[in-house]
C-alpha cells in the first residue's frame, strides 16, 4: 500500500497543494466547502488529519514500530522483552529515533495487521520490528503489501523482509550434550508456544539431537511460556513414567517456576532432577541453586535488529543476519543423576 502524497489528495480534490495543507491544518485560505472535500478524502484514505499533515508533507517520523500479541503484564514477568526493548531504544536513540509500542490480543494477527496498517498510512512509523513468527505467519506479506519497511526478530520467515535470528539448532544440542555427558538419558522439555517458528525449529533439533547422544525419553509438553503453565507442565512430567531425570525449560520464568514445582513434590535439584532454562536473567543465578542457563545478549540482539531495521529504511539493500547463537552456562542446577 502506497502511502498518499500531498500531491495525491490535491489531485483527488481538484485544489493545490497549499490548498490540501491549509485544510488538513485548520488554517484559512480556503473555502469551507472545499475544506470539507479535502477532509472527507483524507478520511477515506485512513488516517487522521494531524498524523496526516507530516506524512503528507513527506517528512519522517523519525519512530520504529513495536506490536506485540500479548498481555501487557508479559512484560513486567519476561525479563526476555525488556531486555529486547532496552537494546532497541538504546539504538535507535543513537540516531534519534523513537520507539512506538503496541499491545494487541494475543492470537489475533489481524488486529495487529490493523495497527501496522494504520501506522504506515498516518506516517506514525518509519518502520517496524515483527516479533513471535509463525510457519505461514499471514502478518509478513501483510507488511510487505502495505510497504512498510520491515525487520523479522526471528528466523526467516520468507518473503523480501529481512530478519536477525540466531541458530537454537545449536544451542539445543549444547544443553542436550552437557546433561547426556552427566548420564541423563531421560530428558524431558518444557516448550513454549507450538506455532512459533522458533519452538518449531527447537523442536525439531531437541528430536534430532536425542537419539545421537543417545537420550532414550525424550518428551515435549508445549506451553504459554508463564510460570503456571511451566509449573503444570513439571507436575504432569513428574508424575509421569519413567520420570525424567533433567528438564529444559524454554524461557527462564517457567524453569524457575518447575524449581519451585519440584520442591513441592519433594524432589532435590540437581541431585534427583537436573533443570535447564532458555534466556538467562540475572533471577537465574539468584534463586538456589542457581540455574544453568542458555545464555546470550538479548539486549544486542534487539540493538542489531534496530540497526538493520534503520537500514532498511534508509533504503538499504540488506539480507538477512545470523546472530550468536545462546551459550550453555553450566551452574549448580545440573548435576549426574542420582539413579
Amino acid at each position: 500500500m502506497k502511502r498518499p502524497t500531498i500531491a495525491d489528495i490535491a489531485r483527488e480534490a481538484g485544489v493545490s497543494k497549499g490548498a490540501v495543507s491549509y485544510a488538513l491544518n485548520g488554517r484559512p485560505g480556503v473555502s469551507e466547502a472545499t475544506r470539507e472535500r479535502i477532509l472527507a478524502i483524507a478520511d477515506r484514505r485512513g488516517f487522521r488529519a494531524s498524523a496526516a499533515a507530516r506524512a503528507l508533507a513527506g517528512a519522517p517520523a523519525k519512530v520504529v514500530g513495536l506490536a506485540l500479541q500479548r498481555p501487557p503484564s508479559t512484560l513486567g514477568v519476561e525479563p526476555f522483552f525488556m531486555e529486547l526493548i532496552s537494546g532497541v531504544e538504546a539504538e535507535l536513540s543513537t540516531r534519534s529515533y523513537a520507539l512506538l509500542l503496541r499491545m494487541v490480543p494475543d492470537g489475533d494477527a489481524a488486529a495487529e495487521i490493523d495497527v501496522y496498517r494504520q501506522w504506515w498510512v498516518e506516517g506514525r512509523v518509519d518502520g517496524v520490528l515483527l516479533c513471535d513468527v509463525r510457519a505461514d505467519d499471514p502478518r509478513v506479506p501483510a507488511v510487505e503489501e502495505i510497504g512498510l519497511p520491515t525487520v523479522i526478530v526471528g528466523p526467516p520467515a520468507g518473503g523480501g523482509s529481512a530478519s536477525v535470528w540466531s541458530d537454537d539448532a545449536v544451542s539445543v544440542a549444547e544443553a542436550l550434550e552437557h546433561l547426556a555427558g552427566l548420564g541423563h538419558r531421560r530428558v524431558a522439555r518444557v516448550a513454549g508456544i507450538a506455532g512459533l517458528a522458533h519452538t518449531a525449529a527447537r523442536t525439531r533439533a531437541f528430536a534430532e539431537a536425542c537419539p545421537r547422544l543417545p537420550v532414550t525419553s525424550a518428551n515435549t509438553i508445549w506451553t504459554d511460556y508463564t510460570g503456571e503453565a511451566g509449573a503444570r507442565a513439571t507436575r504432569d512430567l513428574l508424575g509421569g513414567h519413567p520420570r525424567p531425570t533433567a528438564i529444559v525449560y524454554d524461557n527462564d520464568i517457567m524453569a524457575i517456576a518447575g524449581l519451585a514445582t519440584a520442591r513441592e513434590l519433594g524432589l532435590r535439584v540437581p541431585a534427583e532432577l537436573s533443570i535447564v532454562a532458555w534466556d538467562d536473567s540475572p533471577v537465574c543465578g539468584l534463586v538456589h541453586p542457581p540455574l544453568t542457563a542458555l545464555t546470550r545478549d538479548i539486549a544486542a540482539y534487539g540493538a542489531h535488529a534496530a540497526r538493520l531495521l534503520l537500514a532498511v529504511i534508509g533504503g538499504e539493500q540488506v539480507g538477512s543476519r545470523l546472530d550468536e547463537p545462546a551459550r550453555l552456562v553450566a551452574r549448580g542446577s545440573t548435576a549426574p543423576p542420582v539413579s
